[in-house]
């Protein structure tokens, strides 16, 4: 019975130095694995963020092309505003315009029928101030008043000259075109004839 015995405790050293070195090589295994599961994970981690970058910069592109649509499109709506504002924007002067017109085709319509030729001339002159006082008050323009003024090379423009013992100084004294200022800017100059001292 003490061989048993003896057997049994030689064999518990070796069972216990065998489950041991498992136990070892059961942990060298396992570290590898949980070092692989590690990387895994990173790389799983590494790839979600890539997955997102890529998501999020597909979202940019996209908003980057739809606000260059937005932006082409804009161009293209102010280019029409633009091009139509030009178009009408003397839409009101011709409003103001259409009721000279009327005033001739009347005066037209009255000399054909053999009106007073007197009465012809005051409705065309009448006509005449009125269309100038509109287009003053309405427009900015304004007549240069010139014969009898001292000549100014900026607002009139010599056509002829004569000399004159009476002046002192260069003198409009006939006017062949009258001249415009529009916001006190020439527009014309008046075409005149000047008088010139001796």
């Amino acid at each position: 019975m003490s061989k048993p015995k003896e057997e049994k405790e030689k064999k518990q050293p070796e069972q216990e130095i065998r489950e041991e070195v498992l136990n070892e090589a059961e942990n060298e295994i396992k570290e590898p694995a949980e070092e692989q599961v590690e990387e895994v994970s990173q790389e799983e981690i590494l790839q979600a963020k890539v997955e997102e970058l890529e998501k999020a910069n597909a979202e940019l592109k996209d908003q980057m092309l739809r606000r260059q649509a937005e932006l082409e499109n804009y161009k293209k709506r102010l280019i029409r505003d633009k091009e139509e504002a030009i178009q009408f924007s003397n839409e009101n002067l011709i409003k103001d315009l259409l009721g000279f017109l009327d005033n001739m085709d009347r005066a037209l319509a009255a000399a054909k029928n053999g009106g007073d030729l007197n009465g012809l001339v005051e409705g065309f002159e009448m006509t005449r101030d009125q269309l100038l006082s509109t287009l003053d008050r309405n427009w900015g323009l304004k007549a240069i008043e010139s014969v009898g003024k001292e000549f100014d090379p900026s607002l009139h423009e010599a056509c002829m000259m004569a000399v004159d013992e009476s002046l002192d100084k260069e003198t409009v004294l006939d006017e062949f075109q009258k001249g415009y200022t529009l916001h006190e800017r020439v527009i014309r100059p008046a075409k005149v004839k000047i008088g010139k001292p001796e």
